[in-house]
């Protein structure tokens, strides 16, 4: 298997980590299909629920139910006419300096990249190992399981309960030594948020060579405080962002890292710089300009909470349980005695597409938080399904 864009340095440091050269071959494979996922069908095929049936209410991929900023639009369609030039005005720099005044964090500590897929991945290749292990929440985002099962590194998930975060005391317990702790804050699927008290005990009781891992795709939607505080002061801290919820940017690629520039390097050593450096001009404008729209996100983030709160109380009326807790535009709906499994493809039927199961909740299925109109549609569909 071919090992092209890892150079021997890099090399030396995974046959030193316990990786075979096989493995290291797996290594180069992720890293190319990290930008492309759907090519890469063994670690990251791709959701059903992400891929639009015509016609159909989409509310099941956690996409905005709306794009960008009006301002943000603005400003990715006016570079478009630069999009001859590799770097118009170094757009790039522009970001990276918008994002550290808005955060109070220094420019070195913060990193862009085309979404969140790649660094996600990086981690679990820079930190795991078959012999240093990830640990995670369970449920919660594949991507990360996935890429370590690829590459022969253990994996331990510890069980959510219904409505509550991560259990940190639980997944410490459960791999002592691991080489990555990963937690979704708000999670994905659950939208229930780890306190920050308990991101901090992790990480000051983890094994001091190995990363603690915070993602906060979710945290716009949230009033819940960033974990940025930590990945600004240690070296063993990653906090990983994305665009594409809270500013309707999934299609346009667009995330950020804050971490020691030590841990940077450490995620770029395989192939360079070519991911982080080379960014659509027209990302790295609408994501500038969308950074510091401050009442834009406050007045998105209410009008998400209150459909929300509408939807719950239909639930509520009809008898149909959900988990509570939910801090982000998802919830988890339990059919109880149905699997989810057969209960999406029912409301499929009915032109909407609700989110996946996980295995630890075979009844339970995510469900986005789509715009009024579309969860006034979710609405009818259920109580027809449900009345069938």
């Amino acid at each position: 298997m071919s090992t092209v864009g890892i150079d021997a340095t890099a090399r030396n440091d995974l046959l030193d980590r316990g990786y075979s050269r096989r493995q290291i071959g797996q290594v180069a494979a992720l890293l190319g299909a990290a930008a492309s996922i759907t090519a890469f069908k063994p670690a990251f095929a791709q959701s059903q629920a992400a891929r639009a049936v015509a016609g159909a209410v989409q509310i099941g991929a956690n996409e905005c139910w709306t794009g960008p900023f009006p301002v943000a639009a603005e400003a990715a369609a006016k570079v478009v006419a630069q999009g001859n030039r590799y770097d118009p005005g170094d757009l790039r720099g522009q970001f990276i300096k918008t994002v550290a005044q808005v955060e109070g964090v220094a420019e070195d500590r913060i990193l862009p990249w085309p979404g969140s897929g790649d660094p996600l991945v990086r981690s679990v290749i820079a930190f795991c190992s078959p012999e240093k292990g990830l640990v995670t929440p369970d449920p919660t985002f594949e991507s990360a399981w996935r890429a370590a099962a690829w590459l022969k590194a253990p994996v331990a998930k510890v069980p959510m309960t219904p409505g509550k975060g991560a259990d940190v005391k639980a997944m410490l317990a459960a791999n002592p030594a691991a080489g990555l702790y990963y937690i979704v804050s708000p999670n994905n699927p659950t939208g229930t948020v780890t306190p920050l008290a308990d991101l901090a005990w992790l990480a000051a009781n983890k094994p001091a060579d190995s990363v603690l891992l915070i993602d906060e795709a979710y945290l716009h939607f949230s009033e819940a405080p960033s974990a940025i505080a930590l990945a600004k002061d240690r070296k063993d801290v990653i906090v990983m962002r994305t665009f594409s919820k809270m500013f309707g940017m999934a299609g346009m690629r667009l995330g950020l890292t804050f971490a020691d520039p030590a841990l940077h390097k450490a995620m770029m050593r395989y192939d360079g710089y070519q991911v982080t450096g080379t960014l659509p001009v027209t990302a790295l404008a609408c994501g500038t300009a969308a950074y510091t729209a401050a009442d834009a996100i406050k007045a998105r983030r209410a009008q998400m909470i209150g459909v929300r709160e509408e939807t719950f109380a239909h639930l509520a009326k009809r008898g149909i349980a959900y988990h509570p807790g939910s801090e982000a535009n998802m919830f988890m709906l339990d059919w109880k005695t149905r699997p989810a499994k057969e209960m999406q493809a029912k409301l499929l039927a009915e032109k909407v597409q609700i989110g996946r199961s996980w295995e630890i909740w075979p009844t339970v299925s995510r469900v986005t938080v789509g715009s009024s109109e579309e969860m006034d549609k979710f609405k009818i569909a259920l109580d027809k399904v449900l009345m069938a």
